[in-house]
């Protein structure tokens, strides 16, 4: 079982959990409690199998909604308290706001962005880093349009893979398809 730990600088409390290690490291940023995010089973098989260092930021308890800006905040908090300097960085639906958030405000330390499902955010890619989209061909909640216009901003360093036969659930859905299009992605960074 994967341990949940707490990162609590100024009195707020980020849960994340931090496995496995390599040359490689992935921050995905989750808009859920880190045991529903769905990004478990992909996480673990990206430490386990593929050799890469992945950390999952969870969202701290708030009386209010933290905008995108305050969880990416609490994101670099952690990265820093583990001391990593650059990261790839990622998410599903909210979670890959943030980290495009995160990303466009801190793109001297990400190497890249992975962003599972695109939500209508007006946020420019950051410049200058790579972004690997995942899109489920039957999302209605993310739908493929929003990933077809954010790679139209940048096709030449923007990449979009699709997972047939999946809705918005994917990374829940279709954790070893999913892991299997980041790591070979990401293999070549």
């Amino acid at each position: 079982m994967t341990q949940t730990n707490t990162f609590e600088p100024d009195d707020r409390a980020v849960p994340f959990v931090d496995e496995g290690e390599g040359p490689v490291t992935l921050a995905l940023v989750t808009h859920r409690d880190l045991a529903a995010d769905g990004l478990g089973v992909i996480s673990h098989y990206l430490a386990e199998e593929a050799g890469f260092r992945v950390v999952r930021i969870g969202a701290r308890a708030a009386a209010r909604e933290l905008t995108a800006s305050e969880r990416a905040a609490d994101a670099v908090d952690v990265l820093d308290h583990l001391g990593i300097a650059d990261t790839w960085i990622g998410g599903h639906g909210f979670g890959g706001t943030i980290a495009r958030t995160l990303a466009a405000e801190h793109h001297d330390r990400i190497n890249g962005l992975l962003l599972l499902g695109v939500e209508d955010a007006d946020i420019a890619p950051a410049p200058g880093i790579p972004v690997l989209i995942i899109q489920a061909s039957d999302d209605e909640i993310t739908p493929a349009a929003h990933a077809e216009a954010l790679q139209r901003t940048a096709p030449e360093r923007i990449s979009l893979t699709r997972i047939p036969n999946a809705d918005h659930f994917f990374p829940a859905t279709h954790p070893i398809e999913t892991a299997v299009v980041i790591e070979e992605y990401l293999d070549w960074d």
